[in-house]
């Protein structure tokens, strides 16, 4: 028996060489179907079962079409590669092997090497293209991450936007580069050294220009999430809506060379199928990344504190390789700042920070205030490169301090203290652009949304969403240019004293992490953390089985205190500035060593 093929896309628009292109579509629900290529008569097309087909002997790529239904709508293709024109307008043919990728050697990066930076195409340049991000790759490099994150990149109505409101969810956004710009872009990561991270969006489909229910039940009114109707996995019709997205998962591994996807907010998947529509889609992603020789990862983000996300199939688990630790962020940033305002509430002391580390969800199944019920599961015996932690992130940024990054929050030795505490932690880190140099400008939520009344409500949605985290004057309207505009990163910075001091010690502590195994191992079993909520200093110790061996002080207070590291216990007393083992007030201390060398490096 022979080696079965890696899967290849069905749908859509497939050219077939001197054959022409097949145009293919599922459309359950609708009773005939034709075909409107560029500017000929339309075309009927055949039904084959839940499909329509046809095969036009003399398209050819870069020809335009759409779909005519029998009342005169024309619609883009749900499985449109390419919308030139808009969410509204005609789809375009693309060969999807027309590329020339130079990675045949690529195999990936493993899940415990992962170092992210979430990146924002739009605002990550002036420019806000994938050509334009391109050259940013060595100073990505340089600085030692390893797995560039791109927010959604599908679709979406205009030219600005988060990502999370894309309706082609097949085609990469025109105004970013088009296809051909996002395969330059991960063939240059590539090139690089780095794995490319994709946040994909399987929980709701943007409200503009979205026509994927004229075509099939691809909704349910079962079910709601707080942006928009749920996407149906488990009512009548859902098989082939099903194949839809783990098709489009299988799609970025393939087409794209992606190395991975970061799934939004899985809370929002709602499926009572025997097996999930998670779990599947992970067993198939994981398959055909096997079948292309590759390593390649699936990382959820979920507000459910619920073990089964990671745990294996056999113990009812979807088996992501990872999530995100929201509540590592929520723990730092509370403690920091003292804002405790929405689902900040309830963190805010060191004893939250040693649970992010050691166990991971803080709300293990303990009293949550802001939800006022009991909540979570312990996620203490699993490792700890199985979550995505960080200090701040898109959501985190725009949505509890009105753009404000965390460096503008607190002082910058507060600052510094958080990101050796990032650095250290048995969690794979995630830094958002620009954090690694203190980003002055803001990252605010921005949309374009073409229809007056659905910018207006969208507007009007977002101050009431963030109403807790929004004073009097601090909002800016997502609508407005003003929004994207001021978001975008300001690389001049990196040039400041002080600015430059936060990015070496990004660099030199990325680079410790990854020639120290006790700082890279994700063994929360051999991390030990104390605190004393009263002298504010937490001690993180991290071990390996290699000997090797760090211990992390960070002293919180404004006096300097004396640390006694070597010993198996720690001590604080009033010490004198200039001793070995003296923590300066607000300021943190890296001690590593082996069984034959020590090594201090005071942050």
């Amino acid at each position: 028996m022979g080696k079965a093929m890696p899967w290849r896309l069905s749908y859509g628009a497939t050219p077939l060489g001197d054959q022409g292109v097949r145009f293919r579509v599922w459309a359950p629900d609708v009773s005939s179907l034709s075909l409107q290529l560029s500017n000929r008569p339309p075309l009927a097309m055949h039904r084959d079962g839940e499909d329509f087909d046809l095969v036009v002997p003399d398209a050819a790529p870069g020809d335009t079409y759409s779909f005519l239904f029998e009342d005169g709508r024309v619609r883009p293709d749900p499985v449109s590669r390419l919308q030139l024109e808009g969410v509204h307008g005609p789809s375009r043919v693309i060969d999807p092997d027309a590329f020339v990728w130079s990675d045949r050697d690529w195999q990936g990066i493993a899940l415990s090497d992962l170092i992210l930076y979430e990146v924002h195409i739009g605002t990550f340049t002036l420019e806000g293209t994938f050509a334009s991000a391109i050259p940013k790759l060595e100073h990505l490099k340089n600085l030692g991450i390893t797995a560039v994150e791109l927010m959604p990149v599908g679709e979406f109505p205009g030219s600005r936007n988060w990502g999370y409101d894309q309706v082609d969810l097949y085609a990469p956004h025109s105004a970013y580069g088009g296809p051909d710009g996002l395969k330059t872009f991960v063939n240059a990561c590539h090139q690089a050294g780095l794995a490319v991270i994709l946040d994909v969006v399987y929980n709701h489909v943007g409200p503009e220009g979205n026509y994927l229910a004229e075509f099939g039940p691809y909704f349910t009114d079962q079910y709601r999430t707080p942006w928009g109707r749920a996407i149906n996995y488990d009512s009548a019709g859902s098989d082939g809506v099903r194949r839809f997205v783990i098709d489009n998962a299988l799609y970025w591994l393939t087409e794209y060379h992606i190395d991975g996807l970061r799934l939004d907010a899985i809370h929002g998947i709602f499926d009572f199928s025997v097996r999930h529509i998670l779990s599947e889609l992970r067993d198939r992603f994981h398959e055909q990344a096997a079948a292309l020789g590759r390593q390649a990862w699936v990382i959820a983000e979920s507000d459910l504190n619920d073990v089964r996300v990671l745990y294996p199939h056999v113990s009812g688990g979807y088996a992501m390789d990872a999530q995100w630790l929201d509540e590592f962020h929520h723990a730092v940033r509370t403690y920091l700042t003292g804002a405790n305002r929405a689902y900040l509430a309830g963190f805010g002391e060191l004893g939250h920070i040693k649970k992010a580390i050691t166990d991971g969800f803080v709300h293990d199944g303990g009293y949550s205030s802001f939800r006022r019920r009991h909540f979570g599961s312990s996620s203490k015996d699993l490792p700890g490169d199985r979550f995505v932690a960080f200090i701040q992130n898109h959501d985190q940024v725009a949505n509890t301090s009105q753009g404000a990054r965390l460096s503008h929050l607190i002082s910058m030795e507060q600052y510094k203290i958080a990101i050796t505490l990032l650095m250290c932690a048995p969690t794979l880190p995630l830094l958002f652009m620009g954090e690694e140099f203190a980003e002055t400008n803001p990252f605010l939520y921005f949309t374009s949304h073409g229809d007056p009344g659905l910018a207006r409500a969208v507007s009007e949605g977002r101050w009431k969403e963030f109403e807790e985290f929004t004073f009097a004057g601090d909002f800016v309207d997502p609508q407005s240019e003003e929004a994207f505009e001021r978001s975008k990163v300001s690389w001049n910075l990196m040039e400041e004293p002080g600015h430059r001091a936060v990015l070496n010690l990004y660099h030199e502590l990325i680079q410790l992490r990854k020639h120290w195994p006790c700082l890279h191992n994700g063994r929360k079993d051999l991390t030990r953390v104390e605190f004393d909520e009263g002298e504010r200093w937490l001690r993180m110790e991290r071990g390996d089985p290699s000997g090797c061996r760090a211990v992390l002080v960070c002293n919180f207070s404004d006096k300097d205190l004396t640390a006694n590291c070597r010993g198996s216990d720690l001590q604080f007393s009033t010490g004198r500035p200039g001793d070995p083992e003296v923590v300066p007030g607000c300021s943190a201390s890296l001690m590593l060593w082996t069984p034959s060398s020590w090594i201090a490096a005071d942050r």
